[in-house]
């Protein structure tokens, strides 16, 4: 018997629903909102009342896409945090109303937790390969840097995270500080296209262990194009492909050097370890859309014969299907939520 989840994730400026059956993927619809580019940035209330005005027409696609009925649902997943408490609460409240209209189960779901399953949703025809438990996942967004270790669905050990920023966070501070638009992470992804990663060297910080930090390269690159500025104040404009190329540059070498060490270090630590051998390789997260951190990936695993996990475009930023296939993980071994469950702002420990 298959069963039939619809998925929810409202956690920012993006409503989204999917529906799966079982593992398999049959629809995934998002609804943008292009207010927050005239503020430089995701407007809180804004982002919950356009949430509202978007949910239920997303949620009927998503239902239409998958050729299905409303009453063929076998439960509701949906995002209960982290993320801004306005706009989960939208998706919280529509979750909770639609079990109880339907007397389906409620499952609530861990944004980041989602962003790692994502690589569990299968295509019809189930030929896209998975990760093999344990794995190491390196998990890269706005809000997180992270590397999480992976025993089961649900068996998640943080074992590396930044101490101050995440790398999401560097790129959409650099942007800011050319005055690129809003959202500035893709926006330096593609000027970078054309620009020369060697052009321009930025401090990096030598952080011992598993652990990263971004505040002192968002501070390098702040002090350098103000003393630029000072000697031409057309400087960014000149060589913004450059700027963009570089600062990129910088960012994936961090990602990709604290990688080197995980891959190695959970091949033969004793608490994390698949006796000897290299673990499989995911990551996940916004940031895993960027291309010069997928070509450094797919080039590491030419070079050093990595079996890596890179999630499809359409998984790698916020998504319903992630929370749809987490949903169904949690469906199998009846773990369900309530009325009660309420939204939180901050994550939890995996």
């Amino acid at each position: 018997m298959q069963h039939f989840i619809l998925g929810i994730e409202s956690s920012c400026d993006d409503t989204s629903a999917a529906i799966i059956a079982d593992d398999v993927i049959l629809s995934n619809v998002t609804a943008g909102q292009e207010v927050h580019r005239n503020f430089g940035g995701v407007v809180p209330e804004l982002a919950s009342r356009a949430h509202q005005q978007n949910i239920i027409p997303v949620i009927d696609t998503a239902i239409q896409k998958a050729n299905i009925g409303k009453n063929q649902l076998s439960a509701i997943a949906f995002t209960r945090g982290p993320g801004l408490l306005g706009s989960l609460l939208v998706g919280t409240s529509f979750a909770k109303a639609f079990s109880l209209g339907l007397n389906i189960p409620l499952i609530e779901v861990d944004h980041l937790q989602a962003h790692i399953l994502s690589h569990f949703i299968r295509n019809t025809d189930r030929t896209n390969p998975v990760p093999s438990f344990p794995f190491l996942c390196l998990t890269v967004s706005g809000g997180h840097t992270q590397f999480v270790w992976l025993r089961d669905y649900f068996d998640m050990e943080i074992i590396g995270q930044t101490i101050d920023d995440a790398a999401g966070e560097a790129f959409d501070k650099a942007a800011k500080i050319m005055g690129l638009p809003y959202p500035g992470g893709p926006m330096i992804d593609k000027l970078a296209q054309d620009g020369d990663p060697k052009r321009f060297t930025f401090s990096k910080p030598n952080i011992p262990g598993l652990n990263f930090s971004f505040s002192g390269l968002k501070t390098s690159f702040l002090y350098f194009l103000r003393d630029e500025l000072k000697k031409d104040p057309g400087f960014i404009e000149k060589n913004k492909h450059d700027l963009c190329a570089s600062i990129q540059a910088t960012i994936v070498d961090m990602l990709m050097s604290k990688l080197k060490i995980a891959i190695n270090d959970t091949g033969v630590h004793p608490r994390v370890s698949t006796r000897g051998k290299l673990p499989d390789v995911a990551i996940a997260g916004g940031v895993s859309a960027n291309s010069g951190l997928r070509k450094a990936l797919e080039q590491a695993r030419d070079n050093y014969g990595w079996n890596i996990f890179i999630p499809p475009l359409q998984y790698s930023t916020d998504n319903a299907a992630m929370i749809a296939i987490a949903g169904y993980f949690k469906f199998l071994k009846g773990d369900f939520s309530d009325q009660a469950a309420i939204p939180y702002a901050r994550s939890k420990t995996m």
